[in-house]
């Protein structure tokens, strides 16, 4: 950032326009590359939350009766608006969160995805129709929209994690409050005009910035049905448990600790390629990221140096530009606190065998660096092991054979995603079969779904019963209704005191 140039000051967007916070409390927004403030975010207040809360509650009902199919069309128009901002929307993910403009774009189009999945919302909230289901009485189910649903956001992926909110829900009937993390918040003013500029009524999409008073408000405002949530497992567990509390529906999305378990007859050539690109792809600050190479047999002698000679050659810079492999740190925060592992790990006896610390990038002194990270003889009882770290870790664990990798996989906490890489088809099946995880990748570093499956984890990976996007997101954000019908014609004279039956 130059001299000359003002910080910007980002606020919410409530009932189709931008509004400046009036909380008086706001955050600094940084330049994880450079290390220079950029912005600064507005922290709502419990009333600047019941503002956009409100605005949402009065544009439900007037949304909610729209015919499905003129919604839908509205959320294609929203569709190719992001496909012509794609790189605007990349570019301001980069210069606040820091991951290379290339993973950017992807973060983008993931979320795109998600939108055409949600423009086949006629077909979707499709109900059964029986006829005859006994005697002159038919049977059918409707699928409706909750009313005003949030959803509060992490900041690794601040287009693509809301983008498996807002458009399923907003498809579906619902009306939307969305609370982005204050540390990257730009992109979320930026998809809002679009959908401003798509033709959605006033009210139907709202953002609140905030940090934990916004979350808390909007937990327990009576007129929030649903809650979304991704991030980490000690504030899911709050959110899913105080939020049942105040009788709202609660997806909750938790931490993961990823491991690929590696086996002998691996082609390692393509598994170190993996490994590197899962483990230090967007710094690590992914909830998909590898961060535990599980490896069976001799193949940690044979591929622990191949993934030290890659980890050493990494190119860190800038995100922007277009060479970079990984980016900064998103605060010199995240990167103290990982920084802080990597010292437990040396200190519980691991291997470290490439070191991050002290990495610099010229030109960029005051950036939030680290290199990638390598350890090697981990065991499963060290921090490294049990804890996500969420940065540029990579952990060596050496198991004996497949049964005791499975195994260690299995006792983890975590169960969000897992990779194996193997040439056998018999134990990539017993290995799909056996493991207890919800996201399985065989061949496959990072297994996230794609936008018609749906995405979650097992354990302390997921609290709730539903998966987000996808077919179990159209679940959870709409409720089932049963209708029988008969007509007076078909109805017998006289009461009936037994349980009705089919007949």
């Amino acid at each position: 950032m130059k001299d000359n140039e003002q910080i910007a000051e980002i606020g919410h967007y409530v009932g189709g326009a931008q509004v400046a916070g009036r909380s008086g409390r706001a955050q600094e927004v940084y330049n994880p590359a450079t290390g220079a403030v950029t912005g600064r975010v507005a922290l709502a207040g419990a009333d600047e939350v019941a503002e956009a809360v409100a605005a949402a509650r009065a544009a439900f009902p007037a949304w909610a009766a729209m015919p499905p199919i003129r919604r839908a069309r509205l959320m294609n128009r929203f569709l190719g608006l992001l496909n012509q901002h794609k790189d605007e929307l990349a570019r301001a993910i980069t210069l606040e969160h820091g991951k290379v403009f290339t993973d950017a774009r992807g973060e983008v189009e993931r979320g795109i995805d998600i939108v055409e999945f949600a423009c086949g919302m006629p077909q979707l909230l499709k109900g059964d129709y029986t006829e005859q289901v006994s005697t002159g009485i038919d049977n059918w189910t409707t699928r409706q929209p909750l009313g005003v649903v949030a959803g509060i956001t992490p900041f690794n992926f601040p287009v693509m994690v809301p983008m498996w909110m807002f458009p399923v829900a907003i498809a579906a009937g619902n009306t939307f409050v969305l609370k982005p993390s204050p540390t990257d918040p730009s992109a979320s003013l930026l998809y809002a005009g679009l959908m401003k500029e798509a033709g959605f009524p006033d009210g139907v999409f709202n953002v609140v910035q905030g940090d934990k008073v916004a979350v808390d408000a909007l937990i327990e405002h009576p007129d929030v049905q649903a809650l979304s949530f991704v991030g980490s497992t000690p504030i899911a567990n709050y959110i899913y448990e105080t939020g049942a509390r105040h009788g709202k529906r609660v997806q909750a999305l938790g931490g993961a600790k990823n491991h690929m378990l590696v086996m002998p007859d691996a082609d390692l050539d393509k598994a170190v390629d993996a490994l590197v690109g899962a483990a230090y792809g967007s710094a690590g600050e992914r909830c998909m990221a590898i961060s535990v190479a599980t490896l069976v047999g001799d193949v940690a002698d044979r591929i622990v140096p191949m993934l030290a000679e890659r980890a050493r050659s990494l190119t860190i810079k800038n995100g922007l530009e277009l060479d970079a492999e990984m980016g900064p740190i998103v605060t010199g925060a995240a990167r103290d606190r990982i920084a802080g592992y990597i010292e437990t790990g040396v200190a519980e006896g691991a291997e470290l065998v490439v070191d991050g610390r002290g990495h610099r990038v010229e030109g960029h002194e005051g950036g939030f660096w680290l290199g990638g990270t390598l350890f090697d003889h981990v065991t499963p009882e060290m921090t490294i092991h049990r804890e996500e770290i969420f940065g540029p870790v990579l952990s060596c664990v050496r198991v004996k054979d497949f049964a005791e990798g499975v195994d260690l996989i299995n006792a983890h906490e975590y169960g969000n995603g897992v990779s194996l890489f193997t040439r056998d088809g018999n134990v990539a099946r017993e290995f799909g079969r056996r493991i207890q995880v919800g996201m399985v990748g065989i061949n496959v570093p990072i297994p996230v779904p794609m936008a018609w499956h749906g995405f979650g984890g097992w354990k302390k990976s997921l609290f709730g019963d539903m998966h987000a996007y996808g077919e179990e997101g159209v679940r959870f954000y709409t409720r089932q209704k049963s209708i029988m019908q008969r007509w007076p014609e078909s109805i017998e004279k006289g009461a009936e005191f037994t349980m009705p039956v089919a007949r």
